[in-house]
């Protein structure tokens, strides 16, 4: 969606509201297999010359967890807000967006928003146990009935905790 915000570039006090959804495209959320379309709500208001974009986007997607590799469905709500200006006396501050052309493109700028805050990674629980690294086995379910392999360097300590077991 692109926001004409020439009206409220030039006018104290004026506002813009604005209310849509868009979908993200395919490769935006690196992991997820599905994804709702992004609803954004929000306005742009010029108070005493400084303009600001005050919104929350949300959105459902679907993913799978990092330990076990259950399908994991979650819904992500962002605040977002920005201050916007017409140029820059600085070309290295992102504290502003600079509105070329008094016209802003607000799909990019909430798809920057969301890859900026989505997690790196997603578990079905904070409890989840994961799999088992060698059978395989959803330790969430139970125990494995498999040996754990010891590393050779280690072999000398796991005979010390034989002799106190005894």
């Amino acid at each position: 969606m692109i926001l004409n915000l020439e009206p409220v570039f030039h006018n104290e006090n004026s506002r813009h509201a604005f209310d849509y959804a868009f979908s993200l495209e395919e490769n935006d959320l690196p992991g997820t297999h599905a994804c709702s379309p992004v609803s954004v709500a929000g306005e742009v208001v010029n108070k005493t010359g400084l303009v600001s974009l005050e919104a929350k986007a949300g959105f459902t997607f679907q993913t799978f967890c990092a330990r076990c590799a259950k399908s994991v469905t979650r819904k992500m709500t962002l605040p977002i807000k920005h201050f916007l200006v017409a140029k820059l006396n600085d070309e290295d501050n992102d504290l502003y967006v600079v509105v070329e052309d008094m016209r802003l493109e607000l799909d990019e700028l909430v798809r920057e928003n969301i890859l900026l805050h989505f997690p790196s990674r997603i578990l079905c629980s904070p409890e989840c146990k994961g799999l088992c690294t060698v059978c395989g086995a959803d330790l969430n379910e139970g125990p494995c009935d498999c040996k754990k392999s010891i590393d050779p360097r280690l072999s000398a300590l796991a005979g010390l905790l034989d002799e106190l077991d005894e």
